[in-house]
């Protein structure tokens, strides 16, 4: 027997002998799972956006690549049409498409709880929310900022349809209808919300702390919710269950070094750096602990977001109340 051929039996032998004693054998790291993600420069995204491009989703085994979206309503229709796996969206539009019925997409965690980076910014002259009457409201319709202004305009006997106009206009041409004049006031979220708070003679009249449901659940006019594509995840259980744990440890990041997070986000929001450390510091970054008592039975996230259904179909958003508990999957989490 040759040198040769003895070195190659050695190998074999040591090799062998490694895997009997429950050491790992090396082998070639499986590729990485493409995730098609939907999102946006809203807050909702910040998670999987660091998680994105810190390697968090990297180390998770993720391919993640993201598309992003001016509304909720358009992403959705992406996820409907199979052009992406995982979104982050408010879930006024999920809501919408469980009213008619479909079935293609699963709720699978919540990321974050906000009230203050959403709500009517004004200018000086407008006092009070009666001084509304008779003014241009700018505002993006089917959005948590539309039923903001649907349920506030209710608490105080506002007609929308008679007491003042409101102008349908996507989100990202608010700013430039304000600073037009267009508009007397604007129902915006960040980073837009924050660009027009920032303008001279601009106040905020109210925002999502006003809403009804946040008085008694703590519950925005659209929270938000990261959702699967139902066939996505019974094909790649794994990798979705790998998403929700990066999300996560993103949400530690942001809450144990805001101003760290505040750097990466920038790219994204193109914010100051001062106004985005503020919006990340004044939302709770949820954990994976959270998600045990907010999306399983009975859930008191899923139960919020009935009551929140229930809404929607009383303001004609909707036209049929769904069972929101059949669109939720835990098993991811």
């Amino acid at each position: 027997m040759n040198k040769t051929r003895r070195r190659v039996m050695k190998q074999a032998i040591t090799l062998a002998t490694a895997g009997s004693m429950g050491f790992p054998i090396l082998s070639r790291a499986a590729a990485p799972t493409v995730i098609n993600y939907g999102g946006s420069p809203w807050l909702g995204h910040y998670s999987a956006y660091i998680a994105m491009k810190t390697g968090i989703m990297s180390r998770h085994g993720i391919d993640l690549r993201w598309q992003s979206f001016a509304t909720s309503s358009s992403r959705m229709a992406a996820v409907m049409a199979g052009n992406v796996d995982i979104a982050g969206t408010g879930v006024v539009s999920a809501l919408a498409l469980m009213a008619s019925g479909a079935k293609q997409f699963q709720l699978i965690a919540t990321p974050n709880n906000y009230g203050r980076s959403e709500g009517v910014l004004v200018r000086d002259s407008i006092k009070t929310i009666a001084d509304l009457k008779g003014k241009k409201v700018g505002v993006t319709y089917a959005s948590s900022a539309h039923v903001l202004l649907l349920d506030v305009f209710g608490q105080y006997g506002i007609n929308p349809d008679k007491d003042l106009s409101l102008i349908n206009l996507p989100s990202s041409e608010l700013l430039t209808a304000y600073k037009s004049n267009q508009v007397d006031a604007v129902a915006a979220w960040t980073p837009t919300f924050d660009r027009i708070r920032a303008l001279p003679n601009t106040r905020l009249l109210f925002d999502d702390t006003a809403f009804s449901l946040y008085k008694s659940y703590k519950m925005s006019p659209g929270p938000d919710v990261l959702l699967t594509r139902t066939n996505f995840g019974k094909e790649n259980p794994s990798a979705v269950k790998g998403f929700v744990q990066a999300i996560f440890e993103a949400n530690a990041f942001m809450t144990q070094k805001p101003e760290e997070a505040a750097k990466i986000l920038l790219e994204l929001s193109s914010l100051s750096l001062e106004e985005q450390v503020a919006v990340i510091k004044q939302t709770e970054w949820l954990t994976l602990a959270d998600q045990k008592t907010l999306m399983e039975n009975p859930g008191n996230f899923v139960v919020s977001l009935q009551k929140l259904s229930e809404m929607l179909f009383k303001l004609k958003q909707i036209d049929f109340v769904p069972q929101v508990r059949q669109w939720v999957n835990t098993t991811y989490l």
